[in-house]
């Protein structure tokens, strides 16, 4: 197998994790330019993006984001997210945007 052929497979199979951490960084960017508290909700939208995901997607095609039960998975993802959207939207910026 040539390392293009793995390159293909490893990003065709694992594409889930790899859009969320697309999101991720974005929310890393946002946060290292100053805008943490919209860095914090566009990271509770990732999470949440992960959680509904692996709602729809069967477990042969959800790569990475399966790690338990399809159950445990979405109640643990949700939870971060809705944690992280109360967080984001509770905490006082402190002069920050």
């Amino acid at each position: 197998m040539t390392p293009k052929e793995f390159a293909r497979k490893v990003f065709a199979v694992q594409w889930p994790i790899w859009s969320v951490g697309l999101i991720f960084i974005a929310a890393f960017g946002l946060v290292a330019v100053g805008y943490w508290r919209r860095g914090a909700l566009v990271m509770a939208i990732a999470v949440g993006a992960a959680a509904a995901l692996r709602i729809v997607l069967p477990d042969d095609r959800a790569g990475l984001l399966a790690v338990r039960s399809r159950g445990i998975d979405v109640a643990t993802t949700a939870t971060v997210s809705a944690a992280m959207l109360y967080i984001a939207w509770t905490i006082d910026p402190l002069g920050t945007s």
